[in-house]
């Protein structure tokens, strides 16, 4: 198992090829839950992730043969880019097996880090079977992306920095796959705060470790897909779910919607940019299952490395998930004026037309009305249930 001096040995490989990111407090955040929110930024790491350290740390482990040979690996998208930038360092070649799946953004990113990829299946788990297979046939070396012992003590570098960053530290969020970062943050803490809460945060779409985790053994099962792609893993680590049998307090899951709010959140309150298997452990700070009044709170930002096409998706999300936009059906008379009547008064109580649809000809309207379908931009809740409550009260149903 990982020990804290290997996680310091690591720090000291690793040191002239990362950065030492940022921890902000979040004064916004941090009044609404009444903790003390402190973001580790790893969006703002050199590969747009925390992944490079892992992938530095082994990378820089391996002889000059294993070098010449070349490196393969399984990735959603930040180990990939993690390991091709590794590889340009230590002057190596990776060849990256990543899922059809995977956003465009990591794609695009890891070849433009002159990277070989390779897209199958539709997880990381059907890229990794690929990923060993050419590996025996072409002598690549193959690197994990979390069940490796470099690996989880590069990641666990991230706990080193925290400590060092936040005094008087109370409680660790962290997200998980298939568990090398919280294993490595985990053992670093652990080790020297043992008192220091560890609490996992895992996709509900993909939540085998936390399964695992109650169980008290390895537990596989299918898994569905998630905007949280990066931490979408069917198979838990066995070295990492070891560790975190030990040393992990609790795991906890959200769902699409929390975790389309957390990135929402980040991006329009904190101007923060968070993909989101980052967003998650904001996300179980908004949804009310991380609660620790008063105390101080580290929540790790995994990566910023979100694809824009899904950004739009993701905020639309976000914004229904916390009632600032919702859509509504109503039936009006089909003559001059009554569409005008709807949208005053909306327009008087301040909501905001996002879409329109009108519908006259299906067999269910009568010949002399329309179907209006409106998704209407509000501030909020109440101010929500202030517009449906004025609509039915000037006889619309909706």
């Amino acid at each position: 198992m990982v020990t804290l001096n290997d996680i310091i040995n690591a720090q000291h490989t690793i040191h002239p090829y990362i950065k030492r990111t940022d921890v902000l407090r979040i004064n916004k955040l941090s009044n609404l839950t009444n903790m003390n929110i402190y973001l580790k930024l790893e969006n703002l790491q050199s590969s747009g992730s925390f992944k490079i350290r892992g992938a530095c740390n082994k990378i820089a482990k391996l002889s000059s043969e294993e070098i010449k040979n070349g490196i393969i690996c399984a990735s959603a998208g930040n180990h990939a880019q993690g390991i091709a930038y590794g590889a340009n360092i230590f002057n190596s070649h990776a060849t990256i097996v990543m899922p059809k799946t995977a956003p465009i953004t990591k794609v695009k990113a890891t070849l433009d880090l002159g990277a070989d990829v390779i897209l199958e299946g539709d997880i990381f788990d059907d890229c990794y079977e690929l990923a060993k297979k050419i590996s025996k046939q072409t002598n690549k070396t193959f690197i994990h992306a979390f069940d490796d012992d470099e690996v989880i003590a590069g990641q666990g570098t991230i706990g080193l920095e925290i400590l060092e960053q936040v005094e008087d530290l109370d409680v660790v969020i962290v997200p998980i796959g298939g568990g090398g970062l919280i294993s490595g943050v985990a053992i670093a803490i652990k080790s020297i705060k043992p008192d220091v809460k560890i609490i996992g945060v895992q996709a509900s779409n993909a939540p085998n470790m936390k399964k695992s985790f109650e169980n008290k053994k390895v537990i596989v099962e299918p898994i569905q897909s998630s905007i949280a792609d990066g931490i979408a893993v069917k198979y838990p680590g066995k070295k990492t779910f070891d560790i975190i049998q030990k040393y992990v307090d609790e795991i906890i899951t959200v769902t699409e919607d929390e975790i389309a709010h957390g990135i929402l959140y980040l991006l329009e309150t904190c101007r923060i940019v968070s993909e989101g298997s980052g967003a998650t452990t904001v996300a179980a700070i908004l949804s009310g299952k991380v609660s620790y009044p008063n105390k101080n709170v580290v929540a790790i930002i995994t990566g910023g490395n979100i694809d824009v096409n899904l950004i739009e998706t993701v905020i639309n999300k976000g914004l229904i998930a916390t009632d600032r936009r919702f859509e509504i059906k109503t039936v009006i008379y089909d003559r001059p004026g009554e569409l005008q009547k709807l949208l005053s008064i909306i327009s008087n109580l301040n909501g905001n037309i996002f879409n329109l649809e009108q519908r006259r000809f299906d067999k269910d309207i009568n010949i002399n009305q329309q179907q209006v379908t409106l998704v209407i931009g509000c501030y909020g809740p109440e101010h929500k249930e202030q517009i449906i409550a004025k609509l039915k009260e000037c006889g619309y149903q909706c």
